[in-house]
């Protein structure tokens, strides 16, 4: 399927071969998609500049995400890989035309699907603001809502750090996003910025393997908007993921692809930096946590008080939305974050709406998820932790293989013991 992007006035004419994407503006019908109004209108309320060629990769990824959410998997050849061709107009065009294979490349490692991805002029920039200011902050953090968010931003703000914390708007999340940046560090500079990707009415497919791309072009435009960059300084970007769920090994063999999203995955982030440095955005992508496990971080947080309290409030479920704004229990995520708890030693104040794994229906212990995990344990306990990963360490990327090893075979241990718990081992 193709999409081509862009300023309303230099879009063509919608047609059987091709998709128009209206960028930074709005759609003058429903049957037309769009993304980046409200972004724009945020950054602008805010008085906030960012480099030009962050905008640049914000139509990028605004362009990706409307187009991963217009084409719907079951539609492809195989009921899930799709190939998506994307022609996005930019400001400066010659500055990424070199790296579009290196994009498309990577998307394709994101989500699974065949990207060919190219650049025309005809973007725009957003409108300034009429009086610039430069937050002095010295690093971005990504504060999604989530335990692991939450854990990075309590430890780098008790580090020392100056944090700007970006979030991006999601339904049930809001909230919990900004009580935390109120709360920690005595309160941290914060953006919550809304894709607000439409698609023709109708199309809407539900995986969105990309949504991290968008995540790291918001928090991008924040780091180069503020004082130290403006002064030419190099911004960290942290994104705080525990090191198990960003490598996130498929449990089983028909959990490849994009069963197994990879969100933080060292190879993505990688690919990413290479981006950014190439098209001379000075911003820095680091995950403190790659290799640590969720209870690794749970019990390492330096202000355990704090954690103690606000814990239970975030969110890690997969389907929290559609169990009402409710963690399933069930989920991989799920699973994850109470084998973390236990692992941590404290009480589990997460309401759950499948509590005891145990029970022996499809809901608990026979739901695909658990007996995924269950599974995953079987195969490391009789044939050994490498049988089991495979070629998910293979990247010549991946550098610290024995650390991730390590750090693999502790996800899985704690696991085990949330299991065992329930009876399950």
């Amino acid at each position: 399927m193709r999409f081509v992007s862009g300023p309303r006035a230099a879009l063509p004419v919608a047609d059987e071969m091709s998709t128009p994407i209206v960028l930074f503006g709005r759609a003058a019908s429903r049957d037309v998609a769009s993304a980046g109004a409200s972004a724009a209108a945020t950054i602008r309320r805010r008085a906030l500049l960012p480099d030009p060629a962050a905008w640049d990769l914000l139509a990028i990824a605004l362009s990706v995400v409307v187009a991963d959410g217009a084409t719907k998997r079951a539609k492809s050849p195989d009921g899930w890989t799709r190939e998506i061709r994307l022609d996005v107009a930019l400001h400066d065009s010659k500055r990424w035309d070199l790296f579009a294979d290196s994009l498309s490349s990577a998307l394709a490692f994101l989500t699974t699907d065949r990207w060919q991805v190219a650049f025309r002029d005809g973007g725009v920039l957003p409108d300034a603001p009429k009086k610039p200011r430069r937050p002095d902050t010295d690093a971005i953090v990504l504060l999604s809502g989530g335990l692991d968010s939450l854990i990075g931003a309590i430890d780098l703000s008790a580090e020392g750090r100056r944090l700007f914390a970006v979030s991006q708007t999601v339904r049930g999340d809001a909230d919990k996003q900004r009580r935390f940046a109120g709360i920690i560090g005595g309160g941290l500079e914060y953006i919550s910025v809304n894709h607000n990707a439409s698609t023709r009415r109708g199309l809407k497919e539900t995986s969105q393997r990309s949504r991290s791309l968008i995540f790291l072009a918001f928090a991008v435009l924040a780091a180069t908007a503020t004082e130290r960059y403006h002064d030419g300084d190099t911004i960290p970007l942290y994104v705080c993921e525990n090191g198990f769920i960003a490598i996130n090994p498929p449990l089983t063999y028909a959990r490849i692809g994009s069963l197994s999203t990879r969100t933080a995955h060292p190879e993505f982030l990688a690919r990413m930096q290479d981006i950014l440095d190439g098209v001379g955005l000075r911003v820095m992508i680091t995950n403190p946590y790659a290799e640590k496990t969720k209870g690794d971080m749970l019990r390492a947080c330096l202000d355990q008080t704090l954690l103690g309290a606000e814990a239970a409030v975030s969110t890690s479920c997969g389907r929290f939305q559609r169990f009402n704004y409710t963690h399933c229990g069930r989920c991989l995520p799920c699973q994850i974050r109470r084998a973390a708890f236990v692992a941590w030693g404290r009480e589990d104040l997460t309401k759950y709406v499948y509590t005891d794994l145990g029970r022996s229906d499809e809901d608990h212990a026979a739901f695909d998820d658990v007996r995924s995990v269950a599974m995953a344990r079987l195969v490391v306990a009789e044939d050994g932790l490498d049988r089991w990963l495979g070629p998910t360490l293979g990247s010549p990327r991946i550098t610290n293989k024995a650390a991730l090893r390590a750090m693999l075979q502790r996800g899985v241990d704690e696991l085990g013991r949330l299991h065992a718990k329930y009876g399950l081992a």
